[in-house]
């Protein structure tokens, strides 16, 4: 099962719009707590100054009235500041209501003779007494102006919150983007690095910190591109000195065999001129992979596809004159132009006409067709595979069923060789009702 994989720039930027997000909601909420506790102060002290600076008045008032039972009703305070919200009453030492504003019940408030502050749910009222504590003034002011004043410097706090915040996402954006442009760099420069491109990577204006990474890397490329042209020399070497006495011993081993016609010695010697069939097959493929990791598939001058495909089938069928192939030309006479390397293309085409005849079941012609956008399809009917994935079949040294004699490495040389010619190699599967598979092979060159 594949791992799941995470963004690093966007796991940062939603960590840091997060952070951002909680750490201001924090600051926000920790600003309107203390600025309703400085408006308490405030609304506390006006209260208090408001009541202190009364006291005298509705005294002096009170004391040239003349004596009445009920309380009278003052018209006198009013101010523009407290915009009617304060309200009060003079009482005497037993509770009763002396006087009391405009817009202060005549039933006396809740809160006891008690000089100081005291709340209920309505109000906040100060009590100050006076004449040698024989009267008291009570001032009431509504909890509800100043929960609207809490409310308008909360609003006022967290509107340019609100708005400044997408700014600052915008903000963490841009940065981590900024931040992560040299590491995107770095990543697309090493992804570019495979079997065919092992080349120094050169980013001279990368970070301190990711400076060391393109220089282990390509000591790394380099000595993996040493070891890789080794490999190669030694298979390619091995191959070419391998050909002529193998051959030699080839040609002798077929005549030898002919030579035993009808002696006990005939099977032995047949062995082993199979034996060194296996062997010829082996070290051409090996020269062919050799080829192939060398990098020849791409050419600089466009060459007629259709010309390769003529060509390379004659050939095949003088090398196998019991090849029964049937073929679809499309498009014929109009050349189909592509920058691909004619021996590349000779390659691919052969090892999927020999995997054809070497897996084709007897009384069952091989199919070859060319299309007018450049694919090329060879199809054979086959025994069920083994391998109920079919790309499978593009790994080194994987086979079909089949007892002739074989590499393994024909479908991962053409694999190799069509992506550096631009194309690509599909393979696909058939079943029919008689137990048998349909195997279609496709060099597909059309996005050239």
């Amino acid at each position: 099962m594949r791992e799941k994989t995470f963004s690093l720039s966007r796991r940062l930027i939603l960590s840091l719009s997060v952070l951002l997000v909680v750490f201001w909601a924090l600051a926000t909420a920790l600003a309107i707590h203390v600025m309703r506790e400085e408006f308490n102060e405030v609304f506390d002290s006006a209260l208090q100054e408001t009541t202190e600076r009364l006291v005298p008045l509705v005294v002096d008032d009170l004391f040239h009235r003349d004596g009445s039972s009920e309380p009278v009703r003052l018209q006198d305070f009013r101010s523009d500041d407290n915009d009617g919200q304060l309200s009060y009453q003079v009482r005497d030492a037993g509770g009763r209501v002396l006087l009391h504003s405009h817009n202060a019940p005549a039933t006396p408030f809740s809160a006891p003779l008690v000089p100081g502050f005291w709340s209920d749910d309505g109000h906040r009222i100060f009590t100050a007494a006076t004449v040698s504590g024989s009267l008291f003034v009570q001032m009431a002011d509504s909890l509800d102006h100043r929960a609207e004043a809490n409310f308008g410097g909360a609003l006022s706090l967290i509107l340019p919150v609100l708005l400044l915040l997408p700014l600052g996402m915008l903000a963490v954006l841009w940065v981590v983007r900024r931040a992560m442009a040299p590491v995107e760099r770095l990543l697309s420069a090493i992804a570019e690095r495979d079997g065919s491109n092992l080349s120094d990577i050169r980013l001279p204006d990368l970070p301190r910190e990711l400076a060391p990474i393109p220089a282990s890397i390509n000591r790394l490329l380099e000595r993996l591109h040493g070891a890789l042209v080794a490999e190669r020399e030694l298979a390619a070497n091995s191959a070419h000195e391998l050909r002529t006495p193998v051959a030699g011993a080839l040609a002798q081993t077929e005549l030898l065999v002919s030579e035993l016609a009808g002696t006990p010695a005939q099977a032995r010697a047949g062995q082993v001129l199979k034996g060194l069939r296996r062997l010829s097959v082996m070290l051409e493929k090996l020269l062919q992979l050799a080829r192939a990791e060398a990098g020849i598939g791409m050419a600089d001058q466009p060459i007629d596809l259709g010309g390769l495909f003529d060509l390379v089938l004659a050939d095949f069928r003088r090398s196998n004159s019991t090849f029964d192939v049937a073929v679809e030309r499309g498009a014929s006479g109009v050349p189909i132009m592509r920058s691909i390397d004619p021996d590349a293309f000779g390659i691919v085409f052969k090892n999927l006409l020999e995997n054809a005849l070497r897996y084709s079941l007897p009384n069952h012609p091989v199919s070859v067709a060319l299309s007018a956008d450049g694919c090329v399809s060879v199809s054979n009917v086959t025994h069920p595979l083994a391998e109920p994935d079919v790309d499978m079949l593009r790994q080194r040294f994987r086979r079909g069923t089949s007892s002739a004699p074989g590499s393994g490495l024909g479908l991962a040389i053409v694999d190799q060789l069509m992506l550096q010619m631009g194309g690509r190699l599909l393979l696909k599967t058939h079943h029919g009702a008689d137990g048998v598979t349909l195997f279609e092979a496709t060099l597909d060159f059309s996005a050239r």
